[in-house]
Parts: structure tokens; sequence; C-alpha cells
């Protein structure tokens, strides 16, 4: 049942996303807000497919950290793909993702995601990279969106854990913006770059706004890592037990 839920799914992501993808082309010359709205139906179809075909349900904990005005950087754990899809559809704000520039050259998807203005960086130019992430994200926060980043730059297996990158906590000590960490465990179900995915709760935990002043990005960044990490203990203990 699980590879036949897996290969209904893959099918259901190829056969919507090449019409929307056309579609992003045809209603490029609209208003920004519009052309993301329109575009954000394809993440719910895909966050739909995986509730009702893989059979991922979903559970929200810490909603109430989220500001219900002003600016915030979401900074998240990263395990699969599915928290891409659930960040897009779920916040109370228009999102934008770091990415690497090169997904711009993905057929369809990648047509998509080059129409909404997000922060797209290049990856070669090491250092440059994070200057990219603080200036295009400041100016995504002056017209009210979110930033989304993932401090560990790539997907990591449950129960591991990736270096935490800067890119984050220095693009909220440059705005001033609060942070929220957000810790969760999708890839219990959706693992990285597997095919087969199986059904299960995803938990999505929101953690406490963190406000940089007084903060250093060094110690920013290690105050979102030491609250995701520990609720990650908390979320899946089992896998933390022999450490």
């Amino acid at each position: 049942m699980t590879h036949l839920r897996s290969a209904l799914y893959m099918a259901w992501l190829v056969v919507t996303v090449i019409p929307y993808a056309l579609c992003c082309v045809l209603w490029a010359p609209l208003p920004l807000s519009w052309r993301y709205r329109l575009t954000l139906g394809w993440p719910r179809m895909a966050l739909w497919g995986a509730r009702w075909i893989l059979g991922m349900r979903y559970q929200a904990q810490g909603w109430e950290h989220l500001p219900t005005s002003g600016p915030a950087i979401i900074l998240s754990k990263h395990q699969s793909a599915w928290e891409t899809l659930y960040f897009a559809v779920k916040l109370p704000r228009d999102v934008v993702f770091v990415y690497k520039k090169e997904l711009h050259r993905v057929p369809f998807f990648g047509w998509g995601l080059a129409l909404l203005s997000m922060i797209p960086i290049d990856r070669t130019k090491g250092k440059e990279s994070f200057d990219q992430v603080v200036k295009i994200g400041s100016r995504r926060l002056e017209e009210g969106r979110w930033p989304v980043l993932f401090p560990e730059g790539t997907r990591v297996a449950p129960g591991q854990i990736g270096r935490y990158k800067q890119g984050g906590a220095l693009l909220a000590c440059h705005t001033g913006a609060p942070v929220i960490p957000v810790a969760h465990n999708a890839g219990e179900c959706w693992p990285r770059n597997a095919f087969l995915k199986t059904p299960g709760l995803v938990t999505v935990s929101f953690g406490p706004a963190i406000d940089p002043a007084g903060h250093t990005p060094t110690s920013l960044n290690d105050a979102v890592r030491d609250w995701i990490e520990a609720e990650m203990r908390r979320l899946n203990p089992e896998r933390y037990a022999n450490r």
C-alpha cells in the first residue's frame, strides 16, 4: 500500500504542476500579490494530496507565538519537502524562501518559483550569499512578507543535526525583526530524497519569538539552534535515546 500511495502521489504532483506552471506564465503580468495567491493553489493541492493520498495528517503547536502584526523571520528545522508546502499554505503572511538560484532552471516548478520575487542566492559566492540574504531579505520584510529560512541549509534525517548557518540570524540582527524558531518531524513520514512516503501525524511546533536586540548573529543563531534541537527531543525522544 505504501508503494501504491507514493506512486499515486508522485503522479498527482506531476499532473498538477505542469498546468499550474503554464498558468503562472500567463498571469505573470498581474501584480505580485495576485500572482502569489494564484500560485499558492499548487502548494495547497500538494499538501491536500499528502493528507488524503499519503495519509500525512498534521497538527500545529505554539501557533499563538506567531505575531498578529508586524514582521517575523521563520527559522525552521529542515527534514523534507513537506514543510515548504506547509509554511506557504498555512502561515498567516505571504512568505519568501531562501533557495539556490539554479532552481529557476527546473522545468515547470522553477518557472513558477522565479515569478514570485523570493530570495534566490548564488551559493557559489560563499560569504557573499549571506550578504544577498540580508539585502534581499530586508526588502522582502519591508514589503510585509515573512522570510522562511532553514539554518541547516539542507534536509537532515530525523535524529540528526546539521550545522546551523547564520544567514537568518544576520538578517534578524540587521533588521530587528523577531525570529520564530520552528521544530517539526515531517521527516518521519517524508524522508529526504525518498520516493516512499508513509502515513502518520506530523507535528509542527512554533517557539516563542526571539528578539534579536542584545544578540550577536552568533548568539542568536545559538539560541535558535538550542530551542529547535531541545524541541526535537520532545517531539521524538526515541530518536535521541542513546545521546
